[in-house]
């Protein structure tokens, strides 16, 4: 696929043009200063569309909601390789 060299200013003043580009599938090297500084290209080409992976449920057999204290428990329990299950609220 060939890759396009185009500037951070011409990105800038037309990132609707270059998002819609990058959408049909082209890839651009953006340069400032005449020195290349990212490269932007369609998700689809690394791979990872459509393949995430579930590491942890936590709504699997819930029907209330949790609190933030209480995921930010079970990720930490799931990190540590601990039990996963999150306490319903008393």
């Amino acid at each position: 696929m060939k890759t396009n060299i185009i500037g951070l200013k011409e990105l800038r003043e037309n990132t609707e043009t270059y998002i819609r580009a990058v959408g049909r599938g082209k890839s651009f090297v953006v340069v400032r200063r005449s020195k290349p500084a990212f490269k932007i290209t369609p998700v689809d080409e690394w791979g990872d569309e459509g393949t995430w992976e579930t590491l942890l449920d936590l709504t699997k057999g819930r029907e209330k909601l949790i609190t933030a204290e209480q995921l930010l428990s079970a990720i930490h329990r799931f990190n540590a390789g601990q039990n996963t299950k999150i306490p319903s609220k008393a």
